[in-house]
């Protein structure tokens, strides 16, 4: 294999850098109630308030048998019905990926436990611009966009923590390219 000509390493170093900090954008993780958890006499209101939710944060639920996370449409949401959830878990460690812009609607099923408490709504930003969650809308329509089924992770004895991050494939990406630079300027 041939050097990288020392001209042109620079270079490439410098496009890498640009490269990874425009697409670089982390994505976060939020456990809903922090350490209480997903739980009655929760305020997730309150709790979602300081929070800004992106396409691809991740919404961690962590709760005692007897509980449900559904997510559902606005209406569902106002009636507390879970009837035609849009997905459904109850392993106790539910982790749901956000995957589409606007506003998404999270409920336990459990007969009670929605009208006390345990409702959640959070509005989404496209690609990691700024926003903040909000009640439900009281128009009466459904959210246009589409929601894909949660993915479930963890198990019972399974911890999260609050503000945990993922690496950005950006990153990845970022430091395969270095890694194989700096290997290649020995060959």
């Amino acid at each position: 294999m041939a050097k990288i000509n020392n001209g042109i390493m620079p270079s490439l170093i410098v496009l890498v850098l640009i490269s990874c900090s425009i697409v670089g954008v982390r994505a976060a993780s939020y456990t809903v109630g922090d350490s209480s958890g997903w739980s009655l006499g929760g305020s997730y209101g309150s709790w979602a308030s300081d929070k800004t939710f992106a396409v691809s944060d991740t919404l961690v639920f962590n709760y005692a048998p007897g509980h449900t996370v559904d997510e559902v449409s606005a209406n569902d949401y106002k009636t507390c019905s879970a009837s035609n959830s849009i997905s459904t878990d109850s392993s106790g460690a539910t982790s749901i990926t956000l995957k589409t812009a606007g506003t998404h609607y999270f409920i336990c099923s459990v007969p009670g436990h929605c009208g006390g408490g345990m409702k959640l709504s959070v509005n989404v930003a496209a690609g990691g611009t700024s926003s903040s969650t909000s009640p439900p809308s009281t128009t009466g329509s459904t959210p246009s966009t589409t929601v894909s089924p949660p993915s479930v992770t963890g198990g019972s004895g399974s911890t999260f923590p609050s503000s945990a991050s993922t690496i950005s494939p950006a990153w990845v990406l970022f430091f395969t390219i270095c890694g194989m630079v700096v290997l290649k300027s020995f060959l």
